[in-house]
C-alpha cells in the first residue's frame, strides 16, 4: 500500500459536490490539497468547510488554458510540487437536440472535455516529474446514451476516451490515470440541492474514499476505467 501522506492534489470543481468530497478525503489522509472553481463565493464556503492549514483555493475557469496555467503555477509555488490531478469541474445541459442552443453545447464540451484537456496539458510537466496520478470524473453517461442527452453524452463519451488515451500516452512515465464513472450522486450537480431524499444516491464521500484508495493501491495496478452505481435505485 502506498503512503500518500504529504502528497499534493489539485482538484478541479472543488468547491462543493464530488470535488468537495475528495478533497476532505485526501486532507483526512495527509494530502496538501489545492481546489479551484469560478464562483469565489463558492470557494470561500468550501475553504471554510474545509478548515485545513494544507488547502489553498483558488479562482480559475477551466475552460481558460492560462488560468489552470496559473492554478499550477501557484500550488507549485506554495507546496512545491504537484503529485495528483483530478479534473472534476463539470456542468450538465439538457434538451432535445433539435433544441439544443450552441451556447449550451460550447459550454458543455469547453467544461467537460476541453477543460479536462486543459488541466492535463497544464500539470503534464509536473504528473511527469512526479510519477503522479491524473484522475478524471466522468460518469456513467460516458457509456450509456439517452435521449436529451446529446451534448452531455458527448463530453462524457469524450472524456472516457480522452483519459484512456492519455493513459497510454503517459505510462511510460510511470504516470496514472484513471477515469471514474459515477452514476447518481449526491450533489449540487445542475443546481441540485442534495436532501434525505438523496440518501439511496453514491454519496461525494464514497468517490473521495475511492480516489484515496486508488492513490494508495499497488503501483503495479492500475483500474483505468472504473463505472460505479448505487447499489439499488430508489
Amino acid at each position: 500500500m502506498q503512503d500518500i501522506e504529504n502528497k499534493t492534489a489539485y482538484i478541479t470543481g472543488g468547491a462543493k459536490g464530488i470535488g468537495l468530497g475528495i478533497a476532505q478525503a485526501l486532507l483526512e489522509n495527509g494530502v496538501k490539497v489545492a481546489v479551484s472553481g469560478r464562483d469565489k463565493k463558492a470557494l470561500e464556503n468550501a475553504k471554510q468547510i474545509l478548515n485545513s492549514e494544507n488547502l489553498i483555493v483558488l479562482q480559475s475557469d477551466v475552460r481558460n488554458f492560462n488560468d489552470e496555467q496559473r492554478a499550477i503555477e501557484q500550488i507549485v509555488s506554495q507546496f512545491g510540487k504537484l503529485d495528483v490531478v483530478i479534473a472534476n469541474a463539470g456542468v450538465g445541459k439538457f434538451g432535445s437536440i433539435d433544441d439544443m442552443s450552441l451556447e449550451d453545447w460550447n459550454t458543455m464540451i469547453e467544461t467537460n472535455l476541453t477543460g479536462a484537456f486543459h488541466t492535463l496539458k497544464a500539470s503534464a510537466a509536473q504528473l511527469k516529474a512526479n510519477k503522479g496520478y491524473y484522475i478524471s470524473i466522468a460518469s456513467l453517461a460516458g457509456a450509456n446514451f439517452f435521449a436529451n442527452g446529446a451534448a452531455y453524452n458527448a463530453s462524457k463519451f469524450g472524456l472516457v476516451g480522452f483519459t484512456q488515451a492519455a493513459m497510454l500516452d503517459l505510462r511510460d512515465y510511470d504516470v496514472k490515470c484513471t477515469t471514474i464513472m459515477p452514476g447518481s450522486v449526491s450533489s449540487n450537480f445542475n443546481g441540485h440541492t442534495p436532501s434525505e431524499a438523496d440518501n439511496w444516491k453514491i454519496q461525494p464521500s464514497d468517490i473521495g474514499q475511492m480516489v484515496v484508495d486508488l492513490l494508495k493501491m499497488n503501483p503495479n495496478v492500475l483500474p483505468s476505467k472504473i463505472e460505479v452505481r448505487p447499489t439499488k435505485t430508489k
